[in-house]
């Protein structure tokens, strides 16, 4: 029997409509979908929008998630993008019925490919995290997801502040050559 990750187990909990499970999983994500709602739309207050708008439609879609992979990131960043996609529609509305005010927020130049590019990106970036191992995976969430420093890092999971900034280079160093990759493709 595979053993499960602790993003499967919160999701399988979660969907059972166990809301310290949900807790775990906004905490474990809540920065990447962040980000990638802000690449698409510019905007740090639009970013923080279709974060949580994210984050409210996924608890409602839980029960019936099946995770194609061990993170739910790809599903989190497919909703993202719908949800930015969907605040982009509702500004260009708002500023179409609106002829005296001009938004210079609103990026003019994010073409459809650009949006498809980046959550390629981002579903790349996803995928290559699914396979490093348990402790990498920790240690890149902890530091690049959650901000924490490398010694607060090496506490949490019990290892040396040395383990925890070796490994974090060459996380990042892997991740770097997976983003080169995708974009060369």
């Amino acid at each position: 029997m595979p053993v499960q990750t602790s993003d499967q187990k919160w999701v399988a909990q979660a969907a059972t409509g166990d809301e310290s499970a949900f807790r775990e999983l906004y905490r474990s994500h809540v920065r990447p979908v962040y980000w990638i709602a802000h690449g698409l739309l510019g905007s740090p207050a639009d970013a923080e929008d279709v974060t949580q708008e994210t984050f409210v439609t996924a608890w409602r879609k839980l029960p019936g998630l099946e995770l194609q992979s061990e993170s739910p990131l790809p599903w989190l960043a497919t909703i993202c993008r719908f949800q930015a996609a969907n605040r982009l529609r509702q500004r260009r509305r708002d500023q179409a019925n609106t002829t005296d005010a001009v938004d210079d927020t609103i990026p003019s130049t994010i073409s459809v490919e650009e949006q498809v590019i980046t959550a390629a990106l981002a579903a790349r970036i996803a995928a290559e995290v699914g396979t490093l191992s348990d402790l990498d995976r920790e240690i890149f969430r902890l530091c690049a997801a959650e901000g924490y420093a490398y010694q607060a890092a090496a506490e949490e999971l019990g290892v040396s502040h040395a383990i925890v900034r070796n490994r974090l280079s060459r996380v990042r160093t892997r991740l770097r050559g997976a983003v080169k990759e995708a974009s060369d493709a």
